[in-house]
């Protein structure tokens, strides 16, 4: 599998495996920190409706019966087809919401990722920026959406993060 993850950028691991951003929309990741500071695995069964996955490692779930959408991004500057799959995903999630679904967005810490979908999500809802992203801030974790190049996308638009980062691809 090829690398999705940023380094590690010194800053705390998720106290939870999960949170619960807005009703029915849970954010998290694969791997989160106890109390004794000590990595532990994020392992989801049938908790949720609806699972979609930015990163995957074997023997976290879902369990079979429960919908899982993978679609794998880094956590980096993305391409335009990146920023598209995003747009992707918080539609599928905003649907499964309004479907009354359970759904979980998850990453590798349930930060950035994750994060960058859900905000988009929330955008798509009728949250501007700024409001997504302090509501999954104050709701997972201040260290949420760390990753500025994420915020400044949502900030912008991720359709027009899209065409901008497409000026820049090579020809």
């Amino acid at each position: 599998m090829k690398k999705t993850r940023q380094q590690d950028r010194n800053i705390p691991g998720p106290q939870t495996p999960w949170s619960e951003i807005a009703p029915g929309l849970w954010m998290g990741g694969h791997y989160w920190t106890d109390a004794s500071g000590a990595l532990q695995p994020a392992v989801v069964g049938s908790e949720f409706d609806v699972v979609i996955s930015l990163f995957t490692a074997d023997g976290h779930g879902p369990d079979y019966d429960t919908e899982h959408v993978i679609g794998e991004i880094p956590d980096a500057p993305l391409t335009a087809a990146q920023i598209r799959t995003v747009q992707r995903l918080a539609r599928t999630v905003k649907h499964a919401m309004d479907g009354g679904l359970t759904t979980l967005v998850r990453c590798h810490s349930g930060y950035n990722r994750s994060g960058l979908v859900v905000a988009q999500t929330l955008i798509d809802a009728g949250h501007d920026p700024d409001e997504a992203i302090d509501l999954i801030r104050r709701r997972r974790s201040p260290w949420a959406l760390n990753n500025d190049l994420f915020a400044a996308y949502l900030g912008t638009g991720l359709d027009i993060a899209a065409l901008l980062t497409d000026l820049d691809a090579p020809a």
